[in-house]
């Protein structure tokens, strides 16, 4: 698997984007405003996830996202721990993250590659977006912000 910036020239892998965040307007703002990467094998994108500065020292990891064919196999973390790579190497001191209160295995991941959780934003998901969102059978309400040092 290698993980690369997509270039200016290619399109975003919407499809995959899609899995992280239901909402295609939220994601088109993002991926226009930061910088897209993509995992491939065999000449197959696999991955993307999303870094977006939000001031001098702070970028945030806005989508991950895993082929839902191959879910379950390490490649979320391994694009984590990239994205992590690359903030410290551009010289960001902090990357934060936010997903939603149901997202379970997702909490954990990011726990995993050492965020803390640092905040919630109650109801962000039932103002920000018109459909009902469930996974794990909970309701999606709140969004969960975390932070890592660099």
């Amino acid at each position: 698997m290698k993980i690369r910036k997509l270039k200016a020239n290619e399109k975003s892998p919407v499809d995959l984007l899609l899995l992280a965040d239901p909402s295609i307007d939220m994601i088109k703002e993002y991926v226009e405003k930061g910088d897209c990467f993509v995992a491939e094998s065999e000449q197959r994108i696999i991955g993307t996830y999303v870094l977006l500065q939000i001031s001098s020292g702070n970028v945030e990891l806005m989508n991950v996202a895993v082929a839902e064919d191959l879910q379950g196999r390490g490649i979320g973390k391994k694009l984590v721990l990239n994205a992590i790579q690359v903030a410290e190497n551009q010289g960001y001191t902090t990357l934060h993250v936010a997903t939603g209160n149901s997202s379970i295995g997702q909490l954990a991941l990011y726990q995993k590659c050492g965020f803390r959780i640092v905040g919630v934003e109650s109801d962000h998901f039932i103002i920000h977006y018109p459909d009902a969102i469930f996974e794990n059978g909970i309701q999606c309400r709140d969004r969960i912000l975390l932070t890592r040092s660099l």
